[in-house]
């Protein structure tokens, strides 16, 4: 079977065409981190874009630490297709809108080229909460992180996504280019904000230069992304092997649902990102909070507990109805009402539609993929709603035995004894903490101690430790089904 490609184009079947020019498409933006959600989220954006349009808006992708992504899009010119699909439908589109991809440690003066390049106005990012460098318990720059500290001291080729931006974008000063729009698309609370502050920090120690340059030349802003991207099995590219008649290495399969919503503050011009449903706002703080503790922490949670239970998809999960109802006493008690309800949300039917989404069985969301990194991701989908809660004296009984799963995960052992693939920036830290700590209190108490997670003054708080340290004590004790439905009988009984 032949591969997919602008070769093959012809003989692609039962799927929707890229409808406009790809020779004539110029690269004005480049993108950092072309994972699957990149390819099943922003770069379907910009195909709307073309499609209607037209412009200069096709995308130089970057990998800024494998050549997997390379190796499955370059021979197909680019070209890949995403899968969308529920329960009752699937539907396949080829995208056209990468017109290259390159690998940053094989080339990485060519990315530090395609950055500062003058006709590039957009710099697109997803590159998840480690790739920033930042403390998750502060939002500063991490000048502990060992590529930040060889970045820093110079002397060879980027590595960390700050040293190319900033090297980039210095030689755009340096070269008198246009101004440029840096768009986080990554879950961070105020990711523009945070990017462009860690940015700062860097510069100032590196090319102090660049930060006056960033005040009237750059703009970094905020957005809030969100649609449901699992990871592509052999057996999905087996199956649209045999509905497209072509083999496509990149494909990636996603949900029908998904938003985009970007503060409208941009250095230059922007591809109409609005022909595929992009909503710009002066204010997108609110909608990310939301989706930041109503879908993600909720979505952690059940990845957590879920892997403990024996499960290993998110649909798997939430058909178990304990599962399910605990699921929803944390969003509609705990979450909720900490949270606030942008305008056209109302949270009890976006609770609702959130529970469909993790049902869809068609997307085999793993519960392992989900629990990566929960060390960059626990800060802002959980612990700001505990801290939201604790201020006011509310419920935290929930969110803070999705901690304690966490915790339990982390140590890196399920509930047969089988080792767990724990995948986190300070995996050999938990890793230490599994083999010194004895008993729930002790180990609560080392993974507490982790500043960079909790801070300070969480862990201080006398209630969230007794009830951190009570809710791993249970899962150690009766295991992961029997302490949700303990925790479901509690609430029914409040």
């Amino acid at each position: 079977m032949n591969r997919l490609g602008a070769a093959t184009l012809g003989e692609v079947r039962g799927a929707i065409l890229p409808g406009y020019g790809r020779d004539a498409t110029g690269a004005g933006q480049v993108h950092l981190g072309v994972g699957a959600f990149m390819r099943a989220h922003l770069a379907t954006y910009t195909e709307a874009a073309l499609e209607r349009d037209g412009g200069d808006w096709g995308i130089a992708g970057v990998s800024l630490r494998q050549r997997t992504v390379f190796d499955q899009l370059d021979p197909q010119d680019g070209l890949y297709t995403v899968r969308v699909a529920d329960d009752k439908e699937t539907t396949h589109r080829v995208v056209g809108a990468l017109t290259s991809v390159h690998v940053a440690p094989e080339d990485p003066g060519r990315v530090v080229s395609l950055l500062a390049d003058p006709r590039v106005a957009i710099v697109t990012l997803t590159v998840t909460e480690k790739g920033y460098s930042i403390a998750p318990s502060t939002g500063d720059l991490d000048l502990e992180h060992p590529g930040i500290r060889a970045d820093l001291q110079g002397g060879g080729a980027p590595s960390t996504t700050l040293g190319f931006l900033a090297e980039g974008l210095d030689r755009r000063r340096r070269l008198g280019a246009p101004p440029i729009t840096v768009l986080s698309c990554d879950n961070l609370p105020s990711n523009g904000r945070r990017l462009e502050g860690a940015l700062r920090q860097f510069a100032e120690r590196a090319c102090p230069e660049l930060t006056a340059w960033m005040d009237t030349n750059a703009a970094f802003p905020m957005t809030m992304v969100d649609r449901i991207v699992p990871a592509t099995t052999e057996a999905d590219l087996d199956a649209a092997a045999r509905t497209l008649g072509v083999r496509d290495l990149a494909l990636v399969k996603t949900e029908p649902f998904t938003q985009w919503v970007i503060e409208d503050r941009f250095a230059g011009p922007r591809p109409a990102w609005e022909a595929g449903g992009a909503l710009f706002t002066g204010d997108v703080e609110v909608w990310e909070t939301a989706k930041l503790r109503l879908l993600n922490g909720p979505h952690s949670a059940l990845a957590y507990l879920g892997y403990l239970a024996g499960f290993s998809t998110i649909h798997e999960v939430v058909a178990d109805p304990d599962f399910a109802a605990w699921a929803r006493a944390l969003m509609t008690r705990e979450i909720a009402p900490v949270t606030p309800e942008p305008a056209g949300l109302d949270h009890a039917t976006y609770i609702d539609d959130l529970l469909a989404r993790f049902a869809n069985s068609t997307l085999g969301h793993r519960t392992w993929q989900i629990a990566m990194d929960g060390s960059q991701k626990l800060p802002q989908r959980l612990l700001r709603t505990i801290r939201a809660q604790l201020e006011r004296e509310g419920p935290i009984d929930k969110a803070c035995l999705a901690v304690a799963a966490w915790m339990r995960y982390a140590l890196g052992r399920d509930e047969s004894g089988a080792a767990i693939d724990v995948q986190d920036p300070l995996a050999s830290r938990f890793a230490d903490i599994a083999a010194a700590g004895q008993g729930a209190a002790d180990i609560a108490g080392r993974f507490l101690a982790l500043k960079e997670v909790f801070g300070d003054e969480l862990p201080a708080n006398p209630r969230f430790r007794s009830a951190v340290e009570s809710a791993l004590a249970r899962l150690l004790e009766n295991g992961a089904a029997a302490t949700v439905r303990d925790s479901l009988r509690k609430a029914a009984s409040t």
